[in-house]
């Protein structure tokens, strides 16, 4: 086997030059070069004791690790010798070593690490190398291509970092794209806790879904412009861009829509309505959020003066009257069976002063009753529904309730 074959010369670049630098024109000896590849094994070991003695991360990493970089280091070793016989030739084999750090070492080692290794490497071989030059010229020598040879390193790794970084991302953007997808799907059984984990998702934390159209000047980038916001608001979430539609969970307790960050809210269309789920325990609850803020997002067209963000629980009329069957249950829960446990004549009340166009003098003729009467179970039903008789939407809710509630009566004496 030839010296070169011993130093693993690559196979000529295309469109790159592979003619070898004849001996003479060469600033450093063949005799020098084969002496370097032959100490490449004890230069890697010193090299290993030097960086555990000035980096002190490089301690804590394994044995396997540290061995591992070791055979990087040797590998960088004869790349650089066949190197320095051609300029032209690439470093393949610490190429490759570089390439098994983010598989192998990617959760013992940051870029940052890695930048830091190869600089007190080479710090070290720009220190040691030259004491086995022949003459001042060529320690120079040695000096200069140890330093370029450290450069053509560095960006090597950088480029390999990045390109790992990309394809975790792309990991990461798939993953949150399939676990808001289960949510907006309603699939419970799907494993949303440990894929939401990889991504940093607190399993523990309380969870918001959120529904609107993305800013037209984002589009699919509403992602990342959601993710920053959350940051920014001390919260995680997790989004993705649904044709037309941009979904967002959002971690942490919702006090009320007015808690949804303002910069979060920058990511949706600013003439277009965002619906705001109800707050559950859990991520693995989010599925009933979703649910209801699809519903609401359905139908808030027809509230056109909706404030923005709207809640899904304000829009329970418009829900209803688009078949959302289950937001007729909650508004006969909400209004009618807690008024009928109350007092009868409170729903009856009710019924006479909305018949009577909102005028209490005529509810309470109608009623054979003061008209402080009227005033008083008004307030009544107010308190006890949260839905304010004498405000027009209010009132438009409370409407909507007392006819859902002569269908539920209706139909309970058929069965």
């Amino acid at each position: 086997m030839t010296d070169d074959a011993a130093a693993g010369t690559p196979a000529p670049v295309p469109g790159r030059s592979a003619t070898r630098v004849p001996p003479d024109e060469r600033p450093v000896s063949d005799a020098l070069l084969k002496r370097i590849t032959r100490y490449s094994g004890t230069l890697s070991t010193e090299a290993v004791r030097a960086l555990e003695e000035e980096l002190p991360f490089f301690a804590e990493l394994s044995a396997d690790q540290r061995a591992e970089i070791q055979l990087i280091i040797q590998s960088a070793v004869r790349d650089f010798v066949t190197w320095m016989r051609n300029p032209d030739a690439q470093h393949t084999d610490t190429i490759a070593g570089f390439k098994l750090l983010p598989k192998g070492l990617g959760q013992g080692l940051t870029l940052q690490q890695t930048v830091q290794l190869v600089r007190s490497t080479l710090e070290y071989f720009e220190l040691v190398m030259p004491r086995i030059s022949h003459n001042e010229r060529q320690r120079g020598l040695m000096i200069a291509a140890v330093l370029k040879f450290g450069r053509e390193l560095g960006f090597t790794a950088a480029s390999v970092y990045a390109a790992a970084a990309e394809n975790r991302g792309a990991w990461d953007t798939r993953m949150e794209a399939m676990i808001v997808d289960a949510v907006v799907r309603g699939d419970r059984h799907a494993d949303l806790t440990s894929g939401a984990s990889a991504l940093n998702w607190d399993p523990t934390t309380s969870a918001t879904v959120i529904v609107g159209t993305p800013h037209a000047d984002l589009g699919i980038a509403a992602v990342p412009a959601v993710h920053n916001a959350a940051v920014a608001a001390g919260r995680h979430a997790l989004a993705v861009v649904q044709g037309a539609r941009l979904v967002v969970i959002l971690s942490g307790e919702l006090d009320s829509v007015l808690s949804v960050p303002a910069a979060l809210l920058e990511s949706f269309a600013p003439d277009e309505p965002v619906v705001v789920g109800h707050t559950v325990g859990s991520l693995g609850d989010a599925p009933s959020s979703a649910a209801e803020a699809l519903s609401g997002a359905a139908a808030v067209r027809g509230w056109p003066g909706a404030p923005r963000p709207v809640a899904a629980i304000d829009l329970l009329p418009e829900r209803v009257l688009g078949g959302d069957r289950g937001a007729a249950r909650l508004l006969v829960d909400r209004v009618v069976t807690p008024l009928r446990g109350a007092d009868p004549s409170l729903e009856e009340t009710l019924r006479a002063y909305l018949d009577s166009g909102g005028h209490v003098e005529a509810c309470a003729r109608r009623l054979y009753v003061h008209p402080n009467t009227v005033r008083y179970r008004l307030k009544r039903v107010g308190q006890i529904t949260q839905f304010d008789p004498l405000d027009s939407r209010d009132g438009f809710v409370l409407r909507i309730a007392l006819v859902l509630g002569m269908f539920d009566e209706s139909h309970s004496q058929e069965t």
